[in-house]
């Protein structure tokens, strides 16, 4: 799939990326139940700290029954992940942005499709609207990748190859005893990327950046906000107490609050301890 960052909706360039550097992504905590030690400072997913701090002190109601948070203090359990300082959005509308701007064939046929028939300009893309015609898009593009790889599955295996891994690296003796890797896909609902660290043959760290942690974080040190927030700029509401319209700009993200948060008691006990071994055979 297409890959890059494009900033400020500026199409004619498109960013590299690399996960691994740590000037080029942090998570902030300022507006986060979360603490680090440094404070505001940012840290690269290798080096990062999952440390609950949940306080609504600030906030109207009770920690149980909280009336209206305080947007000046924390106010989300989603970190603030940023690439170069920047907040991003991620999910079907970005890879077709980011595939539109670098000429992909299949993505740019599609959208000047859609624009056509709708009878929009391209700037009307980048909204609640474009959000969901491109998940529908990437649906039939994805369609079609499937049977392509299917065909060649399909051949492959009539010309006698069944191998389903290479074995590089399969036996554990052959793992080095330190290091530091990163996986990363483009999932339905955007970027996800997972870290670890491994010291002396074990996981030392390991932090996991979801679509929602993108789209949905809070502001960060310097008062960004996240994708959320940015699609309800300006929004018109017609029904004040029915904002019907807030609930189509964050379901356009399809989000997932689940997989971008920590589950805890409201006493911030431990919930269950698992314990895991070498297998016997």
């Amino acid at each position: 799939m297409p890959q890059g960052a494009i900033i400020n909706g500026k199409l004619d360039e498109v960013h590299p990326i690399d996960l691994r550097d740590p000037n080029e992504i942090q998570e902030f905590v300022p507006h986060s139940w979360y603490k680090y030690p440094d404070g505001v400072k940012g840290l690269h997913p290798w080096d990062g700290i999952t440390d609950p701090d949940f306080d609504v002190s600030s906030a109207k109601g009770t920690s149980h029954n909280i009336e209206e948070l305080d947007e000046g203090a924390s106010y989300s359990w989603i970190k603030a992940p940023r690439w170069k300082g920047h907040a991003m959005e991620v999910g079907p509308l970005a890879r077709y942005i980011v595939g539109y701007a670098q000429g992909h064939e299949y993505f740019t046929e599609q959208i000047n499709m859609t624009l056509k028939t709708l009878d929009v300009p391209l700037e009307a893309i980048f909204s609640t609207l474009g959000r969901t015609a491109t998940r529908a898009l990437e649906a039939q593009w994805a369609a079609d990748q499937q049977l392509y790889f299917f065909d060649k599955l399909i051949t492959n295996i009539k010309n006698g190859d069944s191998a389903t891994h290479g074995g590089e690296m399969w036996d554990p003796k052959d793992w080095p005893s330190e290091a530091k890797g990163v996986g990363f896909t483009e999932a339905p609902r955007g970027a996800l990327a997972h870290w670890i660290v491994i010291k002396d043959t074990k996981i030392e760290n390991y932090q996991c950046v979801v679509p929602t942690t993108w789209n949905g974080s809070p502001r960060d040190e310097a008062g960004n906000i996240g994708a959320f927030e940015a699609s309800m700029m300006n929004t018109k509401v017609e029904v004040p107490e029915e904002p019907v319209e807030i609930l189509r700009n964050v379901h356009s993200f399809d989000p997932c609050l689940a997989c971008s948060t920590h589950l805890m008691t409201e006493e911030g006990e431990d919930i269950t301890t698992v314990t895991t071994g070498p297998v016997g055979s």
